[in-house]
């Protein structure tokens, strides 16, 4: 890490807290309807509200902006704005805008996303460790003109393997895996070593019928398991052609989405605390946006009052 990267991270963990949420479907919601989801979840307590960015859906850092306007203490997190969507000086001056604007709330997490979505984009999806490299060192070297945030935006990384995990190290706050267990929070922090955020996102189901959470887990998980880059993380933790069949096995599935009552899924969470991460990012796989706001505001006693030790 550079000299002030210890220090960044250290300001990211005071902003985000050790428990968020992944907003999933309150994504894709009305402007005015995820207003109001995001004022719920704002609080109910969580320290951070997460979304991610598609082709086809909200530009991730006007989103940013609508989240933190209608907003005024909770941090807003892209997971993540695509490096292919806009250049590095147009997320450099993006993030500093709103982190100018907003008393510093904002994280840009950048990732370089998958083959299909940047080919849909018009890109060529070719060497993404070496694309991403580049992007972080042209974002490092830019200097913005006009009144600036108090601290340096903040960046994390989108980090599954070992070598984005190391760039995340060397050149950003920290990482945010997706689509990952505790055992994938264990590796990661190894690589990241003690200094570097970690806030991995977690799934869960608050069902506590198995074959019905199990299933409703698998009608979530079947686009990610169209990815290699998601197959192939969970290959390197121990899963085999046989748990990518049918949607995903039992042991996939339950891997992946935590699932079960209030006290169920708060044990997740402090799974992937003692396994090293610094904050959770929780998303609801709930048949729709209003259930899953339900479900959110249902878990915080259990999943904040479980926080870790500071």
């Amino acid at each position: 890490m550079s000299a002030d990267q210890p220090a960044q991270a250290d300001a990211v963990r005071a902003l985000i807290g050790p428990v968020g949420v992944w907003l999933g479907p309150i994504a894709l919601l009305s402007a005015s309807e995820e207003h109001a989801a995001a004022r719920r979840l704002e609080a109910s307590g969580y320290g951070a509200l997460w979304f991610g960015e598609a082709p086809t859906n909200r530009e991730a850092l006007s989103h940013a902006a609508l989240l933190l306007g209608t907003t005024e203490r909770i941090a807003v997190a892209t997971g993540i704005a695509n490096i292919w969507a806009r250049d590095a000086m147009a997320a450099a001056n993006g993030a500093d805008t709103l982190n100018e604007a907003h008393a510093g709330r904002f994280l840009l997490g950048l990732g370089v996303s998958h083959a299909p979505a940047v080919k849909f984009r018009g890109h060529v999806y070719d060497k993404p460790l070496s694309a991403m490299r580049a992007y972080v060192e042209a974002i490092a070297e830019h200097r913005y003109a006009v009144p600036a945030p108090a601290r340096p935006s903040p960046l994390v990384l989108a980090a599954l393997g070992p070598r984005m995990l190391e760039l995340a190290r060397d050149q950003a706050a920290g990482a945010h895996p997706y689509f990952v267990p505790p055992e994938h929070t264990s590796r990661a922090r190894e690589r990241l070593g003690p200094g570097p955020l970690l806030a991995p996102e977690q799934a869960v189901v608050l069902d506590t019928d198995p074959e019905r959470a199990r299933a409703i887990g698998r009608q979530h998980m079947a686009v990610y398991l169209q990815l290699p880059n998601y197959v192939n993380n969970l290959r390197d933790l121990g899963f085999a052609d046989a748990d990518f069949a049918d949607g995903g096995s039992d042991r996939l599935v339950d891997a992946i989405v935590a699932w079960g009552d209030e006290a169920a899924i708060a044990a997740r969470v402090r799974a992937h605390h003692d396994a090293g991460a610094d904050h959770v990012a929780v998303q609801a796989y709930a048949p729709d946006a209003a259930e899953a706001l339900g479900w959110l505001e249902r878990l915080a006693p259990a999943l904040l009052s479980s926080r870790p030790a500071t």
